[in-house]
């Protein structure tokens, strides 16, 4: 990209939004394609790629996307926390800049200084033409504060449905819910991963937004995955995600008790709270259950590979990513939630109220295997119709290069 003409505009200048926006589009119109910085404090690990740091499903499609939008051509930045690595050091085309580190400063203070500052900083050495920032948390309002500040257009996206609940039931401290909504306000475009994520926004905060499919990797090495029901597969389930409450691995626990002839691996990473310590223990007490902890990214597709059924226990999710990966490879998904409704209505797995109808359906595809391939085939043609990244990442880039062009706010 060539260096812009208007690099050495003054710093006054600068500083007043309306000049700012003008001076944006036409950076733009005579540069191409718009410089584009996702904010991601967590995001390190998995842009890098290992089990380093914390890899989520927000922080592996956030990192899929910069990824993605370098590989054609944009001009792509990203702000996490530091982790060790040099500021402004670039990876596979995305440019990092650094936060403080996670646990740096004095507590009661430090979500000012030096978390808010840091993360100014960044934004300001990025000096992108619009920021994009996913999941809810205070980053929201501070990365809009900075946009209207800058005059600079900014795109959130939601990661999971309470953060369309008025409540906020996961933003346990005033400032964080404050600024979050003051987030949801500034936006100039939100986006959600599903219907009922937009009814709920719309009718909670009275913001519009748009429903993206999120995109999965495909974990199928040459696209074949007609698999079936073999005796090596028929009794093994995967349990995957982080091993903390919201996703309730004490009911996978009561569902491995009952089912002492299956056989049930847990991945992901857990943290030294009381709840998951107890969990760990009494997983220590079934011998038909593996605790494998956190491990490398590179390792994840041969537990799926491996397993006959993805199991998820959540209180609430968004969109899994961890179905997304499944369903890459023909696995069905036995859950108790249910993306508006799509399990159901394609046929991908089966949905429970709770560990009794879990168990119920264990039982039944062990001895009716032909649905479980019908599942498994459905399965692998829904993520292909809808969830591929060259699919959605398409759409991605096409929302983000109108909102840096238009500039167009929706109304609050």
């Amino acid at each position: 990209m060539k260096p812009s003409r208007f690099k050495n505009v003054e710093e006054p200048v600068r500083r007043q939004p309306k000049v700012l926006e003008w001076f944006n589009r036409v950076q733009i119109m005579n540069e191409g394609k718009p410089h584009i910085c996702l904010v991601a404090h967590y995001a390190y690990g998995a842009l890098i790629g290992g089990s380093n740091g914390h890899i989520g499903g927000v922080e592996r499609q956030t990192s899929l996307l910069a990824k993605w939008l370098a590989a054609k051509g944009y001009p792509v930045s990203m702000v996490t926390y530091d982790e060790g690595q040099t500021d402004g050091m670039e990876i596979d085309g995305v440019r990092v800049y650094k936060l403080c580190r996670k646990d740096a400063g004095v507590k009661g203070v430090r979500f000012v200084y030096p978390r808010w500052a840091s993360l100014n900083a960044a934004l300001n050495r990025a000096n992108a033409q619009l920021y994009y920032q996913n999941c809810a948390g205070v980053e929201t309002g501070q990365v809009g504060l900075w946009c209207k500040r800058h005059g600079r257009p900014f795109v959130y996206s939601v990661a999971s449905n309470p953060d369309c609940d008025r409540h906020l039931p996961e933003l346990k401290t005033l400032p964080h819910r404050v600024l979050y909504r003051y987030g949801l306000r500034s936006a100039d475009q939100i986006i959600v991963q599903t219907k009922t994520q937009q009814d709920m926004l719309q009718k909670d905060f009275g913001r519009n937004s748009e429903v993206l499919p999120m995109p999965g990797p495909d974990f199928s090495s040459d696209g074949d995955v007609d698999r079936e029901l073999g005796a090596d597969h028929s009794r093994r389930v995967l349990w995957i995600g982080r091993i903390c409450k919201v996703k309730r691995p004490d009911r996978l626990l009561d569902i491995a008790e009952a089912c002492a002839e299956i056989a049930f691996d847990v991945v992901g990473p857990m943290d030294d709270s009381e709840y998951v310590r107890g969990v760990c223990e009494r997983a220590k007490t079934l011998p038909n259950v593996t605790l494998h902890g956190k491990i490398s990214r590179d390792k994840v597709a041969k537990y799926y590979e491996n397993a006959h059924l993805l199991c998820c226990t959540s209180d609430f999710e968004g969109f899994p990513n961890t179905f997304l990966e499944a369903w890459s490879l023909g696995l069905p998904v036995v859950s108790t939630v249910d993306p508006d409704g799509v399990i159901a209505a394609n046929g991908l797995g089966w949905v429970a109220e709770g560990v009794e109808e879990i168990i119920i359906h264990l039982k039944d595809i062990s001895q009716s295997p032909e649905n479980w391939t019908k599942a498994s085939r459905a399965a692998r043609q829904y993520y292909l119709a809808h969830h591929t990244p060259e699919k959605c990442l398409a759409a991605f880039e096409r929302l983000l290069l109108r909102v840096a062009t238009n500039n167009n706010k929706n109304p609050v």
